[in-house]
């Protein structure tokens, strides 16, 4: 037995860790050791991807690329493909992702399973939205090849298993490979900028004349001053810049691991009461003196926090939990005001306060978090009860705004909230497979 943590760090509990080398093997590894539920790269903050005192099955092994398509970008590669590689390998040869989160130490497997989103929604949807073909290996020894059949080379047959497993949790069967159409850049190279605003209201008006002329848009939000206004939006587009040699670290399979290690798990949270608001001021002060346009190498844009490796470790002991919504647009203002007074009369919360608003397109996967309407995230020190406490007032309001939860994040949503959320949850659960159970399932789903 191993002992196995998701990255909000809430528990460390004992699992029977199975590797899985091969498509080939993998059913009669899963037949052997099913009930079970796949393993990434532990980057999901809550129960999604534990099992505890149960199997996970490790396909991190099966990482190779298996084919390139240079004419349409569509690549075909193992479960375990991290994104980093793909970003590493093909964005000098004019490919990147089409859409990728906040972090690139994430399997293509869980980018799938969790159908990811980032900083460019309004124009490129979801990692779903990219795939081609899905291939799966249920615990009874199916093989399911399916896909979204809307598109020259995609998989036509069986769309609703495509849409059951895009966002799927990893509970429709284990994906033993996967196909991805990437997008033409002119290179690794983005021209970003950073704007201040004030208030909710210049953000959202800042936000939309954005999203009409740049491909990526978010921002911070400071949290802490008067229930949350101050910011720093930033966005960008991809440029040329044939004149720039990427960082040695941005280079080839397995490049870039993080230029520092937070060293240790402090006795207490390093973000509480006292040093919140100081790290809000300095991080606003330091973004604000820097506001402007600037060309700059895609990591440092889209994966800031993958520059300090386990960097989860400063909520101490007790883990973080993060709070990861999404509020329909017409009541959205309203119910981010009411969220962010919430927070900050609590004196909890975090300086990783991200708001973004999310394109009008619903997603392809039945589980899917990303849907029209306002993004907003924020991280909470784990403080037992009074934690809970809080987060469960927030439920209140994104319960009654009708918005929803993102299941990647989550590790203590009601199930009340998730049954009202995800309405075509009863779809969803034709195409589970038996053999698979997580932490996860079995709190929202029963088993």
């Amino acid at each position: 037995m191993s002992k196995v943590s998701s990255w909000g760090r809430l528990s460390d509990a004992d699992h029977e860790v199975v590797a899985i080398s091969s498509a080939a093997s993998a059913a009669g590894v899963l037949a052997a050791t099913a009930p079970g539920v796949a393993r990434g790269m532990e980057r999901s903050y809550g129960d999604v991807a534990l099992n505890s005192g149960g199997t996970l099955w490790d396909t991190r092994s099966m990482n190779r690329f298996l084919a390139f398509d240079a004419e349409t970008g569509i690549l075909s590669c193992e479960p375990g493909v991290l994104l980093r590689d793909i970003q590493a390998t093909f964005s000098r040869q004019g490919w990147m992702l089409a859409v990728t989160p906040g972090s690139e130490i994430v399997t293509v497997a869980g980018a799938i399973a969790n159908d990811v989103h980032g900083k460019n929604h309004a124009t490129r949807g979801t990692f779903a939205d990219h795939v081609t073909s899905i291939t799966l290996v249920r615990t009874d020894g199916e093989v399911i090849v399916c896909g979204p059949g809307t598109g020259p080379g995609e998989e036509s047959s069986r769309r609703e298993w495509f849409e059951a497993t895009c966002g799927g949790l990893g509970l429709t069967g284990l994906i033993v490979e996967a196909s991805l159409r990437l997008k033409r850049v002119p290179g690794p190279w983005l021209l970003a900028e950073d704007v201040a605003y004030q208030s909710l209201p210049e953000f959202f008006e800042l936000s939309d004349s954005s999203e009409a002329e740049f491909e990526h848009v978010v921002s911070w939000i400071d949290i802490t001053t008067d229930g949350g206004r101050r910011g720093i939006l930033s966005r960008a587009n991809s440029v040329p810049s044939p004149h720039r040699e990427p960082p040695a670290s941005a280079t080839g399979l397995g490049a870039a691991r993080g230029g520092i290690t937070f060293p240790l798990v402090p006795p207490v949270s390093l973000v509480n009461r006292l040093t919140l608001p100081a790290l809000n001021r300095a991080y606003y002060r330091l973004k604000r003196a820097g506001v402007g346009s600037s060309v700059v190498h895609y990591k440092p844009f889209f994966y800031p926090l993958d520059a300090i490796q386990e960097w989860n470790r400063a909520y101490g002991p007790r883990g973080f939990y993060q709070y990861q919504c999404v509020l329909p647009r017409d009541v959205g203002m309203a119910a981010v005001e009411e969220i962010l007074a919430l927070v900050a009369r609590s004196g909890q919360g975090s300086f990783l306060g991200v708001l973004k608003t999310l394109g009008d397109r619903e997603p392809i996967g039945m589980l899917s978090f990303a849907r029209p309407g306002v993004n907003l995230t924020i991280d909470f020190p784990n403080l037992g009860a009074s934690t809970l406490a809080l987060l469960s007032s927030l439920d209140t309001v994104v319960a009654a705004a009708g918005g929803r939860l993102y299941l990647a994040k989550d590790a203590r949503m009601p199930v009340s909230l998730f049954e009202a959320g995800y309405p075509r949850l009863d779809e969803f659960v034709t195409y589970r497979d038996p053999g698979i159970s997580s932490e996860m399932s079995r709190r929202l789903l029963g088993s």
